[in-house]
């Protein structure tokens, strides 16, 4: 029934209830310390102290060089988690289940497949980067030697502007979710968050940021796969299995029909809102991807042999965490009639609410829990990108030119340490000013997209003048923001940043304004005026820090040539098949039957089971060796260590204190 009517199947404790949570929390304020405290500490602890490890028994050297690249070495599956924990944003957990609970099927597919396209095709950037400028360390480095100065702070500045939106974005998500389970105070929990991050982000770098995905990236697969269970496996009443949730969401849909759907069906994939939340989600997601300096430190970090295949397993990995998630929590709370209201759900409580309703109060330590994991997981890595982007960028272009690599990396930690804080701080002043997560994630597309075009083109078209990208980059940015503005004061008449400004059709407007003026002013200028120069050997002038080399096997360039190929076929041909071929071949079920929706259960069930499979086990078979060699030289040392003190024994307690 309708929010505040009686429960349409029999849970008389929501009958007549016009909100789930009633302004009231599961939980005392102090659990929300304890979880950001204990889980921060914990993590911080470990990652930190396996750091130390691999710097003492694994033989790495923390210089400049690897705290910002990782060493060029990281191996495909631990890049692979890495991007799986980029890309798991808070709104990959909370706001995807928004689109289930709103739009049924159709928008937990579209927020699925609408941002893996990104990642898979990502990695043609990603080998094209191992091919052109192997020895970079940001992507503004790369535009600065390609188009000069101007070039780079047009840039500079559209990076950061992505870096700040999503971290925006995590910690006021997060802070939202923290206070609707615990009520602790808000902007403590925004301030909090960033800060536990700092603590091991600036200790460890880029490899501290890829120890920490991994560790939070295995507890959100394992604790998907509970709830998936819990929801189509466990009995539970009304839900349970997949037969009763499909037979409630047709009760709930003849009672509270969807909006836009056909029929009113949670059922099917002709629904125009979800279909127009997916178009917004695919373009918007480029320009999130392009224009955030943390995927390229990802590509930059990887092996060669890594790098196209990182991506390519990243994105089809990363696929159930929102799909299997949101078929599971989003829809169970549209088959059990909770009277979740619509402000509650764009707040981003649909699976806060599904939990505490499936497993009760360890449920929603459960959600707040990967919600913690995904925040400092994607928040350690934008804190790397945005260090990055001042050390190399600024720093070492134009404030100290000659900087050593010691130094490089002192600035590099002032940097995480002050941005860390910076962004709480301005975190809490958004949340002040009323800017809401789901303005953040909406309008985000429409700022930043218009660098896809000159920053895809910068690596594999040689004719692209610096007139061309400065001006694609910027003109479609404005003209994205005028199309916006525009669209939301022709139609509702009146522009509101937490009412009109947020509805899809300005902010899809936008974003496509933003894709196509920039792709057309950069194609035709490059026609009209080609820059005729060799400007690929300009990457050339980029040097490495700390006296390490970067060496190509004399084959190299043959097989990264192959490698590009066969990337380039692999990522398009799947990047067409999740946005045309799979939706197109849902259609003629229609409202889907028992066995058709069983059959979209079983996938997500399986897929989340392998990719769970893939990502705690895959790391380690790749690392099994160096693991391996530290553990011995760990025991080793302490069998040295037992002998020596055998040998010689202090003769008294001055001595064994010297």
């Amino acid at each position: 029934m309708p929010v505040g009517g009686l429960n349409l199947f029999g849970l008389h404790q929501y009958d007549n209830k016009t909100s789930f949570f009633n302004g009231q929390t599961v939980f005392s304020p102090g659990i929300g310390y304890l979880v950001i405290c204990g889980y921060g500490g914990f993590f911080a602890v470990l990652t930190i102290f396996i750091t130390v490890l691999d710097e003492k028994f694994g033989g790495t050297k923390y210089n400049s060089e690897e705290f910002n690249t990782a060493g060029r070495s990281v191996k495909t599956g631990l890049v692979a988690v890495d991007v799986v924990s980029h890309w798991t944003w808070v709104s990959t957990l909370l706001q995807s289940s928004n689109e289930a609970f709103t739009y049924g099927i159709s928008g937990s597919f579209w927020y699925a497949s609408g941002s893996a396209v990104q990642i898979l095709l990502f990695g043609i950037a990603a080998l094209a980067i191992k091919r052109r400028a192997s020895k970079a360390h940001t992507v503004v480095e790369l535009v600065r030697c390609r188009w000069g100065n101007l070039a780079c702070v047009v840039f500079l500045y559209i990076c950061y502007l992505n870096n700040i939106v999503v971290c925006a974005s995590l910690f006021i998500g997060a802070g939202n979710a923290l206070v609707a389970a615990t009520g602790m105070n808000i902007y403590a929990a925004i301030m909090l968050i960033p800060l536990t991050i700092v603590a091991y982000t600036v200790i460890g770098g880029l490899k501290a940021t890829f120890v920490s995905s991994y560790l939070h990236t295995v507890l959100i697969y394992v604790t998907l796969n509970l709830f998936v269970y819990k929801v189509y496996a466990s009995g539970k009443y009304p839900v349970g299995s997949i037969s009763k949730v499909w037979q409630n969401l047709r009760i709930y849909a003849s009672v509270v029909p969807a909006q836009g759907n056909k029929d009113g069906s949670y059922l099917t994939m002709f629904s125009k809102g979800g279909l127009q939340f997916g178009v917004l989600n695919l373009i918007a997601s480029f320009g999130n991807v392009w224009a955030d300096q943390s995927y390229w430190q990802s590509a930059i970090a990887a092996s060669p042999k890594a790098a196209f295949r990182s991506y390519i397993l990243g994105g089809l990995l990363w696929i159930p965490i929102p799909f299997a998630l949101t078929t599971s929590l989003g829809l169970s709370v549209l088959a059990s009639d909770l009277p979740l209201t619509k402000d509650e759900a764009n707040h981003g409580l649909v699976p806060i609410a599904a939990a505490q309703f499936i497993l009760g109060g360890g449920g929603v330590i459960l959600i707040l829990t990967i919600v913690y994991m995904a925040v400092t997981s994607a928040g350690s890595a934008e804190f790397i990108a945005m260090s990055s982007l001042f050390t190399y960028d600024v720093y070492k272009a134009y404030i100290r030119p000659n900087a050593s690599g010691n130094e490089l990396l002192y600035v590099s930690r002032a940097a995480v340490l002050i941005i860390g804080i910076g962004m709480g701080a301005l975190s809490c002043f958004l949340f002040k000013v009323h800017i809401d997560v789901n303005f953040l994630f909406l309008v985000i597309g429409l700022l930043v997209s218009s660098t896809v075009p000159p920053l895809t083109l910068m690596l594999v078209w040689a004719s692209v003048p610096k007139g061309a990208a400065i001006a694609s980059a910027l003109g479609g940015q404005l003209c994205a923001i005028i199309a916006w503005l525009v669209h939301a004061k022709v139609v509702y008449t009146h522009l509101s940043v937490t009412g009109t400004l947020q509805e899809i059709g300005p902010t899809m407007t936008g974003t496509i304004v933003s894709v196509v003026v920039s792709g057309v002013i950069c194609v035709v200028w490059t026609i009209v005026y080609p820059d005729t120069t060799d400007n690929y050997e300009r990457f050339n002038e980029i040097h490495v820090m700390d006296d390490v080399d970067i060496i190509d096997h004399p084959d190299g360039a043959f097989k990264k040539d192959d490698s590009f190929r066969f990337t380039s076929m692999v990522a398009l041909s799947l990047s067409v098949f999740m946005v045309v071929i799979w939706p197109l071949l849902t259609l003629p079920a229609g409202d889907f039957p028992k066995n058709y929706f069983s059959f979209w259960i079983i996938i997500s069930m399986l897929w989340a089971l392998i990719a769970t499979i893939v990502c705690i086990f895959l790391p380690l078979l790749e690392s099994r060796n160096a693991i391996i060699h530290v553990v011995k030289l760990m025991f080793s040392q302490k069998k040295r260590s037992l002998s020596l003190d055998h040998v010689t024994q202090p003769r008294n307690k001055e001595e064994f204190n010297e």
